[in-house]
């Protein structure tokens, strides 16, 4: 689908939370209070904070794999603030993988979610992550409003 408009913006993460919810093998590591199946899968609870053109916070919930290679990860986050100076609430769509290194995930606005002058809203955007980075992330969407 193409869409009309383009917005870019950082996001970083202001906070995250992540609990077990099974492990395959038995095998894994920790690290501060979570626990990493070598094989299975955890949930995270996650806040986000976006700057430039995205501007505003969102509350994510992802459900992540855990295996040796390209591991699948999911997730909805509830996006709340301002889009190219369209102010209100959406939710997105993350449908990824991850591997020790990275992370990369298709974003879908979930059409019917959005309020405000975010409420006819239609977009996508990629995301790739390499590493951690203290300044965060790039993510670039493009959006309609129909």
């Amino acid at each position: 689908m193409s869409h009309e408009h383009g917005a870019a913006g950082r996001f970083t993460v202001s906070a995250w939370s992540e609990h077990l919810v099974a492990d395959i093998d038995g095998e894994g590591t920790t690290a501060g209070d979570a626990y990493y199946p070598n094989r299975g899968l955890t949930r995270a609870e996650v806040q986000y904070t976006y700057t430039g053109e995205i501007e505003g916070t969102s509350t994510l919930t992802y459900l992540i794999a855990y295996k040796a290679d390209a591991a699948p990860v999911l997730c909805f986050e509830r996006f709340e603030g301002s889009i190219a100076g369209h102010e209100g609430t959406c939710v997105f769509q993350h449908v990824g993988s991850q591997d020790k290194a990275s992370v990369s995930a298709h974003v879908q606005v979930v059409p019917g979610m959005g309020t405000g002058g975010l409420e006819t809203l239609r977009g996508e955007a990629e995301v790739a992550i390499a590493g951690h980075s203290d300044d965060g992330y790039e993510l670039t969407l493009r959006y309609s409003l129909d």
